[in-house]
């Protein structure tokens, strides 16, 4: 009845989010509305809504957390090398955590789950 889900998150600079979404994260683009509004793919039913009209620090303290595919330190390496600011990952037992905030200081996180 229910799948996936979309957070949508409140960004300053629409152009600005979207590249980072695609370019640097690597996520794919469903839907750009001109300059009402994005979607992009993040995978397994879930997009992330981008919403223009956010001025400051993000009004929300929703975190979206990003499963990841390849190991965690490669992807933390893939993302500083296209200039984005990513914590060391933290590691519980065989799980993996680390921090990401996008341009507009929305936080997010890659998450390596146990294998």
């Amino acid at each position: 009845m229910i799948r996936g889900g979309m957070p949508t998150l409140s960004v300053s600079d629409l152009d600005r989010s979207v590249r980072f979404d695609t370019e640097a994260l690597g996520l794919g683009l469903v839907l750009r509305a001109g300059d009402h509004g994005a979607h992009v793919d993040a995978g397994d039913g879930l997009q992330l809504g981008l919403h223009p009209g956010a001025s400051g620090p993000p009004a929300t303290t929703v975190s979206v957390g990003l499963i990841v595919t390849e190991p965690i330190g490669d992807v933390v390496a893939t993302l500083r090398s296209r200039g984005v600011t990513v914590e060391d990952p933290n590691r519980e037992g065989r799980q993996a955590i680390a921090s990401v905030t996008d341009p507009d200081g929305n936080p997010r996180y890659l998450y390596e789950p146990g294998r």
